[in-house]
């Protein structure tokens, strides 16, 4: 995670304290035809204000908190933090300048990227060597893509540069899925991810096939996914090529190499 995202992530924390803190605030700005109603929702604000159960409040802001806190995955030691909460209400120094604490994290932070990305990559490595041996297994670049037909198909075939209509499955080497289409999608093939654009060229119409995708030919250490992860699509052609120049480009997409689109994201995947 970058400096700039744990700056946002800080500034995300204060703006959630000072919203919930300042009920009234947010009341005052409602605008009111007669004096009557205005002297009515200032009780009514004060009547609330004072219902107000302060340690519920406060104890889900703290959830606000720690949900921010596990996002940045960075194992915290809680009671420091509470510490220099308690500290910082009362005037004290903190230990350490922001600048520096969002320094430290994100050079601890990297030490974890770089490792996950060694070992996912050292994963993906053996899974294709092995599964090279398998039978019905059809390599298009040794140890780095490979397919199986699930399914034969008879139509058009598609070629380089087609903008076919699929249906798809995105999953990681543990069957977890990562990302689907709901319904049937064009692509751009010339938008998409070496692995995935080369591994639907020569697939027929009504045909189902499973891609293996090393990360050197998917999303490496980029976007969203775990670095280095390897990648399998289940594919199924619906329509060789669906453009013309009658299309509009907006209604072509550009996935899946563009797997942040959250509608498009299994959102299991995500916690």
């Amino acid at each position: 995670m970058s400096k700039k995202t744990l700056y946002k992530l800080f500034a995300s924390c204060f703006l959630a304290g000072f919203f919930l803190m300042q009920p009234s605030t947010l009341l005052a700005n409602e605008e009111t035809q007669e004096k009557g109603e205005e002297v009515a929702s200032v009780e009514e604000a004060t009547s609330e204000e004072k219902s107000l159960d302060l340690p519920m409040v406060s104890e889900a802001f703290g959830h606000v908190i720690g949900k921010n806190l596990e996002s940045l995955g960075f194992e915290f030691d809680m009671e420091s933090i509470i510490k220099g909460i308690q500290d910082s209400v009362a005037g004290k120094d903190s230990p350490m300048g922001e600048s520096e604490c969002v320094h430290a994290i994100s050079q601890e932070q990297e030490k974890k990227f770089k490792k996950l990305a060694e070992d996912n990559l050292k994963v993906a490595e053996v899974f294709l060597e092995e599964n090279a041996a398998i039978d019905g297994i059809v390599s298009l670049e040794e140890n780095k893509l490979q397919y199986k037909i699930d399914q034969a198909g008879e139509g058009e075939v598609v070629e380089a540069h087609y903008t076919p209509m699929i249906k798809y499955t995105g999953k990681h080497v543990d069957g977890k899925v990562f990302g689907s289409s709901k319904e049937a999608e064009t692509i751009s093939l010339d938008e998409t991810i070496p692995g995935f654009s080369r591994g639907i060229v020569g697939m027929k119409e009504g045909e189902i096939r499973t891609l293996y995708i090393h990360p050197d030919f998917g999303y490496g250490t980029n976007g969203y996914l775990p670095p280095n992860s390897l990648l399998t699509f289940e594919i199924e052609l619906v329509k060789a090529n669906n453009f013309t120049e009658a299309d509009d480009s907006d209604t072509i997409s550009s996935l899946p190499d563009d797997m942040e689109d959250g509608a498009l994201v299994d959102e299991e995947s995500m916690q």
